[in-house]
């Protein structure tokens, strides 16, 4: 049977050139970064070399990047960080109602902390209202977090515009960038931001490290204590194997962005075309134009998502019902919702996300298994009437 991964916004295949890189770190240049001997002094040079290949990828100075877990400790670092260092100016936040739970669900405990967190709506393509973000802005606002571009639906956020508009105030941002990371250009100066996270198993990189760029002068205090590495920031021995693949990755996607983005945008679109052509009742989630290339977010009438994505995985086509932190939720997509779908239509949505290894024999079968399988659900589970006509809830 034919195998389709269509999953690659969830997770990425490690590439071999990045295993090839890694393995030397796991076994004879096994030592600590923090060791005085050779064997320590090696794993500090391929520590530094790594940050030195990430700072230049991101535009950024090598000693604006601290290594971390991954994107959802990189953002605990940022906006908890950033919080507690402005802690005397002012305990206001602002956020987008469409962000990562590694984002939402921080905002909400630092409402328990005595934190105020704004939640700034979204338009129908999920981008970002900014009128309502600039009324939002208050003098005890410290920082503002918006995604550069969305999980879900993949709509690209108008960052440099949220920049402007904060640092007029004095206000830092901080993006999670760890979508956008190999799909789009990606440099810290053109952005603007202050604070930016990403992760490498989202670049065909391993799983469990992640980065988080900080700006020079940006006031931020760590999330733990212990000894000095990553300058203080991110205490604890270095993962010098997981450092390594996730420079390595980065180098590749990012010489290889060009023609890769320009391949997965096209396969999108024959993905796009194909269902909207071939199927009757499907709506298109996220931004028209300003969106990602490898990301295409369709709600099938009549059907439900999970139903759906059982029956493909059945033909061998791995999809996803949203992000894949919301897994065994039976909670709609937030991001649908926050875009005014009804709740039948967010129930009965897809993401496909392209990757590397997808090609038009993959976006065929799939829009060839699709039109099989959403004929034989709708005929088999219409969807309650009861669920069409369920408010929106933001």
């Amino acid at each position: 049977m034919r195998y389709v991964y269509l999953d690659n916004s969830a997770t990425t295949p490690v590439r071999p050139e990045v295993v090839e890189a890694m393995i030397p770190y796991f076994t004879e240049h096994a030592g600590n970064a923090s060791s005085l001997h050779k064997a320590g002094q090696r794993a500090k040079k391929a520590l530094e070399e790594a940050r030195n290949s990430v700072a230049r990828a991101l535009g950024a100075d090598p000693k604006e990047i601290y290594f971390t877990s991954g994107g959802t400790e990189s953002d605990n670092q940022a906006i908890i960080g950033a919080a507690r260092a402005h802690a005397q100016r002012g305990h206001h936040l602002i956020t987008s109602t469409i962000e990562h739970h590694a984002v939402l669900s921080l905002c909400h405990w630092l409402e328990t902390q005595g934190h105020a967190v704004s939640y700034v709506p979204v338009d129908q393509h999920g981008v970002i209202d900014l009128h309502r973000l600039e009324q939002s802005l208050r003098p005890d606002t410290v920082l503002i977090s918006v995604m550069l571009a969305n999980n879900e639906v993949g709509t690209i956020q108008p960052l440099k515009d949220i920049v402007r508009l904060a640092h007029e105030r004095d206000i830092l941002v901080h993006t999670d960038a760890v979508q956008a990371l190999g799909k789009m250009p990606v440099r810290v100066d053109d952005l603007g931001v202050d604070l930016l996270s990403l992760t490498a198993h989202k670049f065909y990189g391993p799983k469990g490290i992640g980065a988080l760029y900080v700006r020079k002068g940006t006031p931020i205090e760590p999330l733990f204590y212990g000894g000095h590495q990553e300058q203080s920031l991110r205490p604890g021995t270095q993962n010098i194997p997981g450092i390594v693949g996730l420079a390595t990755a980065l180098k590749l996607v990012t010489e290889e962005l060009p023609t890769e983005a320009a391949r997965l945008a096209a396969l999108r679109d024959r993905l796009q075309q194909g269902i909207q052509n071939q199927i009757s009742d499907v709506q298109i989630n996220g931004h028209p134009t300003q969106r990602l290339p490898n990301i295409l977010n369709v709600s099938f009438a009549g059907v439900e998502g999970e139903s759906l994505l059982l029956s493909l995985d059945i033909k061998g086509i791995a999809v996803s019902t949203g992000s894949a932190c919301s897994a065994g939720s039976s909670d709609p997509s937030h991001v649908l919702r926050a875009m005014g779908l009804e709740r039948a239509r967010a129930d009965g949505s897809l993401r496909f996300s392209l990757g590397r290894t997808t090609t038009e024999e993959d976006i065929d079968y799939t829009v060839e298994t699709l039109i099989e399988v959403v004929e034989r659900l709708r005929a088999m589970l219409p969807m309650p009437a009861a669920c069409v006509t369920d408010e929106v809830k933001v």
